[in-house]
């Protein structure tokens, strides 16, 4: 488990469209690059239509994924390889217990060298990793409010790069 920090860090940014969504998920990207092989999870939380997938493909392209980035809705787990480290986007919408997490081998995931990017974590409470960071996204009626926390040491260093 992580080491947690003396006091929860948070801030956050409005995204006017769909574009400063994806441009915030490859900025934080860039932030989390230098924790990738230490290994990293970060929880997207948001209603339906937030634009969670929209910031995770643009997460996956800040590492210089440029293929299809589907929902992981259906296959529930997405593995993205890159040198050194690997993404697994993972979707928990659909599961009726958090017990049902145990089945997909989330816990075994955390090991360096590995990140977390979890939609809907509430699904898996008790089953899934602490967050290192906590991103929400709400829709307002101008775009999008991100706003982000940090809960370890390294939530705190991807905090402390501006993302957008």
């Amino acid at each position: 488990m992580p080491e947690p920090v003396a006091e929860k860090m948070t801030d956050q940014v409005v995204l006017d469209g769909p574009d400063d969504t994806v441009a915030a998920g490859e900025r934080l990207a860039g932030a989390v690059r230098e924790t990738a092989r230490e290994g990293a999870v970060i929880y997207l939380r948001g209603d339906l239509g937030a634009g969670k997938t929209t910031f995770a493909r643009g997460f996956l392209a800040g590492f210089g994924h440029r293929g299809r980035v589907p929902s992981p809705t259906y296959t529930l787990v997405e593995p993205y390889e890159f040198e050194g480290f690997t993404v697994y986007h993972i979707d928990l919408y659909r599961l009726a217990d958090p017990s049902e997490v145990d089945e997909l081998g989330v816990a075994e995931l955390d090991e360096p060298g590995v990140i977390l990017l979890i939609e809907w974590p509430e699904r898996g409470v008790g089953r899934i990793q602490t967050p290192d960071v906590e991103l929400t996204l709400e829709v307002r009626e101008a775009g999008r409010a991100l706003r982000r926390a940090g809960f370890t040491p390294v939530g705190a260093r991807v905090l402390a790069h501006k993302i957008i």
